[in-house]
């Protein structure tokens, strides 16, 4: 999907938002399984302040448009969150996991219903292509979260799946990841970007067609 201007600029702050609602899954996920690391710290909030990282969350996206590069991604700050206060330390940490991308894909599926709506209603065009476009970048943003590796949600959540004695090393290896910051997930990114882009894009625009119709 090539986006105008106008356009873009939506994009960008729906990405934004979005991303501020996955992290606040993930704060809200741990704190009702017992760690209230995220709320004690203030960041169970939509206020965009104290959540956006001016890389992920400005810069990223827009090299990503200005790229032409068919999908959006971006993130936010990281809510703070303990593991150890989990109660339920044997699915605890993969529930947290994948509570951030399960929000994003139930934001696409609720705004495919909207669009499907708009459409059935004969409202204006720019209803349903803003409705598109909400659906557009959280089938992405879900996507992307849910690839299997680090720092991405979905190593978290094959990292929680496993059996304990293959979790701890598979976790390690994330914290050396984490322990690069920015740089490592910048590095990752371009791996992907590289390698696995292509395909990449086909599945979220398969999964976007199979929700909005045509």
């Amino acid at each position: 999907m090539q986006l105008t201007f106008s356009a873009s600029v939506f994009a960008i702050i729906i990405l934004i938002l979005s991303v501020i609602v996955h992290e606040v899954a993930h704060g809200y996920a741990a704190n009702a399984l017992g760690d209230p690391t995220a709320r004690l710290a203030g960041r169970l909030t939509l206020n965009p302040w104290p959540h956006i990282d001016i890389i992920g969350s400005v810069l990223i996206p827009l090299f990503l448009i200005i790229s032409q590069s068919g999908f959006l991604f971006g993130w936010a700050k990281p809510v703070p969150y303990n593991p150890y206060n989990l109660k339920n330390q044997r699915w605890g940490e993969m529930l947290v996991a994948v509570a951030g991308p399960l929000s994003n894909i139930l934001i696409a599926v609720l705004f495919a219903i909207i669009a499907r709506l708009t459409i059935a209603m004969a409202l204006p065009v720019a209803a349903t292509s803003f409705a598109k476009l909400v659906v557009y970048v959280n089938i992405f943003l879900g996507l992307f979260n849910l690839l299997p590796i680090p720092p991405f949600d979905g190593y978290g959540v094959i990292a929680g799946a496993l059996p304990y004695r293959y979790a701890t090393s598979v976790r390690a290896f994330e914290q050396r990841v984490r322990s690069f910051g920015p740089i490592g997930l910048l590095a990752t990114l371009f791996i992907f970007v590289t390698i696995l882009s292509g395909p990449f894009y086909e599945l979220g625009i398969f999964v976007f067609r199979l929700l909005v119709g045509g």
